[in-house]
């Protein structure tokens, strides 16, 4: 999964406003259309950045594939249409 995630570009971007409703819903459509996704975090510290990261997965039940400095992808899989092969 980590090797996937390499080459995304960051598809939610978050603000000064940090976790939203609509950045919420944004990201339920992105991992619904392309089950692991890219997301640049605001600023702040280490601290600020995993309490988005814990929101974002509370909120979407994905989970966190990697968090390399301010960007963290996360997977969610599409249950009706899968878009990523998986190993077994």
């Amino acid at each position: 999964m980590r090797g996937l995630c390499h080459n995304l570009h960051p598809v939610i971007l978050l603000g000064a406003k940090g976790v939203t409703e609509a950045v919420i819903k944004e990201l339920k459509l992105a991992l619904d259309r392309h089950e692991l996704v890219k997301i640049k975090l605001s600023g702040g510290d280490k601290d600020e950045r995993r309490a988005q990261i814990a929101e974002l997965t509370e909120a979407t039940g994905a989970e966190v594939v990697q968090e390399i400095g301010h960007t963290a992808s996360m997977f969610l899989r599409n249950e009706d249409e899968p878009k990523l092969a998986l190993p077994r």
